[in-house]
């Protein structure tokens, strides 16, 4: 297990842990979050054994592998398989030394070092290379190009397709989503779901870390504080805990009223309603979520279009591509104010083409398209955070844009993007990939934007930020198309789904877990059919008679795992319910000193009890997962 004890970590005249414990046991897959700055990479430094705690320990088992994914590239000749396959370190150690044995024609030490070779699964090594970069996104023929050749994006691709490649008992991913696609993701999240050891990811991606980790790790106030369950467990729970603040409550009460207001308003509606839907599925879910987020530093909104055309924009018959080219075919688009639409697709299909037409950064190659009188883009994709003046400072640029505005009300509106103070004057030279972002994003949102086309807005944006967009998006009253691998921002701004694929344009009927149904299926159709090695025979009825045999076996397993967790969840509420009473600060007055005894009894005897029964859940599961993997096998 990794076991963190009273740790002190300084990096610089800042402090970012003191005092924190977290205890994480082996196989469990814990997402690390908190704001930027926090000290989230510096602990998986220490995890590493780059740096050394300033006080206090941070113990892990010294026969565990460590794999991380690193951020640096630095063999840019490396034929990219081949780079892949260097994450196996103690492959290419066997592979180095095969080779000297054979020069050197020592019998012996062949024998052993081929023993060696298959015991670290060399023989399918390059097979399961290939497969990671599949997965990731890669062609067979993009698979065999040297490293230098790949954008940045990409290298990274190949820096997790390293780490994953590498045989290991402690995963360390920071942000590995940043440059994948909606496919790559999905893909991603199901090796990950698989992976035996124990994981410890970095991601501002919600539904990621719903889906991969079983436990949250807030860094907070220089604190680690640990929760059961993903993300949005992690969000009730806590804001639960901050629920009783006032500040909390004054903000949900206020942000609550003034949704309330405009479904009042524009409920009935036509061109308003489906805004209106979209708070009143916001409104839902506010009364879990919103306190937990009570400390962010984002509030904007898009300013208000002056004009506003119908439609917006108009495409028919588009032939669209580069040069003579074309990607897509007979494409037929109409957007009008209120269209909520997400772009879904395999990566390379198209979705970055029809956006650059739309955006009017490549025209089509054939076809009409038609632009409203009225009509102003908001345009965000990744190559335009390269664009801002990097001599420039945040408000240099809003001025540039508004020159007879007032400086403070330039100053008040990036503050909203949290560019507040010195930060505000600063030149963009030194600024991250998040702060371009937030700063490209407050230039589209002063421009009175009636459409916004978005092709992946939220890489680089933390937890925080996302939110403060999506809310964004929610209030603005002009069309949204957007390309985005967040799930949670899709589905909470979007209303309608197109799919771009083998060319074409079309309606997609249904929602983001029918894409990775639909997805699944279409990769599946692109691979070769595995042929049966010849003379293979399977005896189909014994295997039927043995399936059978197992699905009665079965039963009784479920039944018994199905037991214990209603009796840990039972225990965990009971657990719940003292620590409850515990917090109250009135127990520990000396007249009530028995109830404080006994009290502190039942969470000692609770405790034990969880810990028993959790065992006791985690191997019937174990033996569960173990029959029905089997079982799997049986049915072929």
């Amino acid at each position: 297990m990794i076991r963190i004890q009273n740790l002190t970590l300084q990096r610089g005249p800042k402090r970012l842990l003191e005092g924190a414990d977290l205890t994480l046991h082996a196989g469990q897959k814990a997402g690390l979050i908190g704001a930027n700055g926090a000290g989230k990479s510096s602990l998986f430094a220490l995890l590493r054994g780059e740096l050394h705690p300033d006080s206090g320990d941070c113990d892990l088992p010294a026969d565990w592998r460590i794999a991380h994914m690193r951020q640096e590239v630095d063999d840019l000749e490396r034929v990219a398989v081949e780079y892949v396959l260097d994450g196996d370190l103690h492959l290419r150690q066997v592979q180095r030394e095969l080779a000297a044995a054979e020069q050197a024609q020592d019998g012996t030490a062949l024998a052993r070092l081929h023993a060696q070779f298959d015991s670290a699964n060399g023989y399918t090594a390059n097979a399961r290379a290939r497969k990671l970069l599949a997965g990731l996104g890669f062609s067979n023929e993009q698979m065999e190009r040297p490293v230098g050749d790949f954008s940045g994006g990409w290298r990274m691709r190949l820096n997790l397709a390293q780490a994953l490649m590498c045989p290991s008992e402690l995963l360390l991913l920071d942000e590995p989503t940043n440059h994948l696609d909606l496919d790559a993701i999905l893909w991603l999240e199901d090796w990950l779901k698989g992976y035996p050891g124990t994981l410890l990811l970095i991601s501002h991606d919600r539904d990621f870390l719903d889906a991969v980790v079983d436990h949250v790790a807030h860094v907070e106030q220089a604190k680690l504080t640990l929760y059961r369950g993903g993300y949005t467990a992690f969000e009730r729970t806590r804001a639960e805990r901050l629920a009783q603040q006032q500040q909390a409550f004054e903000k949900q009460q206020a942000r609550r009223a003034h949704m309330e207001k405009y479904i009042a308003r524009f409920r009935a509606q036509a061109t308003k309603a489906r805004q209106a839907q979209s708070r009143i599925k916001a409104l839902e879910r506010m009364e879990e979520i919103s306190a937990a987020h009570v400390d962010s530093p984002f509030e904007f909104g898009f300013r208000e279009a002056l004009k506003i055309s119908s439609p917006l924009l108009d495409l028919s018959e588009g032939r669209l591509g580069y040069g003579d080219k074309a990607v897509l075919e007979k494409v037929k688009l109409q957007l009008v104010p209120g269209a909520r639409i997400g772009l879904l697709g395999p990566n390379g299909a198209g979705k970055s083409t029809l956006i650059k037409t739309l955006a009017a950064e490549l025209e089509p190659l054939s076809g009409r398209l038609l632009r409203g009188e009225n009509l102003v883009v908001g345009y965000f994709a990744q190559h335009q955070l390269d664009s801002l003046d990097d001599k420039a400072s945040p408000l240099l640029h809003l001025q540039r844009l508004a020159p007879t505005e007032r400086e403070q009300t330039l100053k008040d509106f990036l503050g909203g993007f949290d560019f507040r103070g010195a930060r505000v004057d600063e030149p963009v030279l030194n600024f991250s990939g998040g702060e371009k972002a937030r700063l490209a994003l407050a230039l589209i949102a002063w421009g009175r934007p009636n459409l916004l086309l978005l092709d992946e807005p939220t890489n680089h944006l933390d937890l925080e930020m996302r939110l403060a967009l999506t809310l964004a998006l929610q209030e603005f009253g002009g069309a949204v198309l957007v390309v985005s691998h967040d799930r949670h921002l899709l589905k909470s701004t979007t209303d309608q789904f197109l799919l771009v694929a083998e060319g074409r344009v079309a309606d997609f009927d249904g929602d983001l877990d029918d894409y990775a149904r639909w997805l699944a299926s279409y990769r599946q159709s692109l691979a070769p059919a595995s042929a049966q090695p010849a003379g293979e025979k399977t005896d189909k009825k014994a295997q039927r008679q043995a399936a059978a045999a197992l699905r009665q076996q079965l039963a009784p397993h479920k039944k018994q795992a199905d037991q214990l967790e209603k009796e840990l969840s039972k225990v965990q509420a009971e657990l719940a319910n003292v620590e409850a009473a515990l917090g109250d600060s009135g127990v520990y007055d000396a007249a009530r000193k028995d109830e404080l005894r006994e009290l502190l009894a039942g969470q000692a005897r609770l405790k034990a009890r969880e810990g028993e029964l959790e065992e006791e859940w985690l191997l019937a599961l174990e033996t569960l997962e173990a029959m029905q993997a089997e079982l799997e096998t049986l049915n072929g």
